[in-house]
């Protein structure tokens, strides 16, 4: 069964997935990072639905980054470090990369987070089960 398949790619993440009124979804933290009094999370998420009638999976995904606590008021860090984001969003889905290297009070923090593998193998799977796999910018048309 295909969902069954997806199930051991999220397992593989590790993310877990969920299931309410036909909706799957996937999420999980990609990084985070506690500064003081300071909580920084970057999150995956990933929404599909499964229809059986016309065999195919409509699927859509979004990466988020928040921020919560005290922090001193605009983009200051008390390190030094970058970020770089690669995207480019089309028909077939976002692309692209996410990678932070930073510095702060002495520790080291740095990931790398390529958002397009997940669909890549979710696609993959779905279209070897014999389904057509639908991307949608937005959760709407889900």
């Amino acid at each position: 069964m295909l969902i069954d398949e997806i199930r051991k790619i999220t397992d593989k993440i590790p993310a877990e997935l969920k299931e309410k009124k036909g909706l799957f979804s996937i999420e999980f933290t990609v990084a985070e990072r506690k500064v003081m009094l300071t909580k920084k999370k970057l999150t995956y998420s990933a929404k599909f639905r499964l229809d059986e009638v016309k065999k195919e999976i409509r699927f859509t995904e979004m990466l988020k980054e928040a921020e919560s606590g005290f922090s001193s008021g605009g983009d200051v860090s008390m390190g030094s470090g970058f970020k770089t984001w690669t995207s480019k969003q089309g028909l077939g889905g976002r692309e692209g990369s996410i990678k932070e290297q930073s510095d702060l009070f002495g520790k080291q923090y740095s990931y790398t987070f390529d958002w397009s593998s997940i669909r890549t193998q979710i696609e993959a799977e779905t279209i070897r089960a014999g389904y057509s796999f639908q991307y949608h910018i937005t959760s709407i048309g889900l």
